[in-house]
């Protein structure tokens, strides 16, 4: 029995990090959607948005929840490089397993200005087949989803996707 449980305990250990697990959707176009823009965003982009809105620009898109600890560590990072990179990368939030009342407290909190809609009915868990929060998917300029990265952002992993879409 002891000799069953660990190498069970050593096969779980040899499976690959979920950051490092491809999707499905790796090498294919994005799936399109429009969903509900946050207030904030509404007079600036309009009352809805998409992934297509990024078309010609790369997309970091960016799945997130107000409750998720990781998204708190994380939304500051985004934000500042929103600020960088905006006229060169489109990053869009979208918010998932939330109210929108609690999505609204935490863009105001980490004043976040990069734009973030509201899936209250769960259609990107339908349509990206996303793990939980956060999750980022990375887009190219043509809408083809080059990578997707489970689990809170580092600036040295988003650096490198930012790179990666801007080559």
């Amino acid at each position: 029995m002891v000799l069953l449980l660990g190498g069970l305990f050593y096969w779980g250990m040899q499976r690959p990090n979920p950051n490092e697990l491809k999707s499905v959707l790796v090498g294919k176009p994005a799936p399109s959607f429009s969903l509900p823009l946050l207030e904030p965003y509404q007079a600036q982009y309009g009352p809805e948005m998409g992934v297509r809105a990024g078309l010609g620009k790369p997309v970091l898109l960016n799945i997130w929840a107000s409750w998720c600890i990781p998204c708190r560590t994380e939304a500051p990072l985004l934000e500042r490089f929103h600020q960088q990179y905006r006229d060169q990368v489109l990053i869009l939030g979208v918010n998932v397993q939330d109210s929108e009342a609690e999505a609204l407290k935490f863009i105001q909190q980490y004043g976040l200005t990069f734009p973030s809609v509201y899936d209250g009915r769960g259609r990107i868990g339908i349509e990206y087949g996303y793990y939980g929060v956060p999750e980022t998917f990375v887009i190219d300029r043509n809408g083809t989803v080059l990578a997707r990265h489970a689990g809170e952002l580092s600036e040295a992993q988003l650096r490198g996707y930012i790179e990666q879409v801007l080559r």
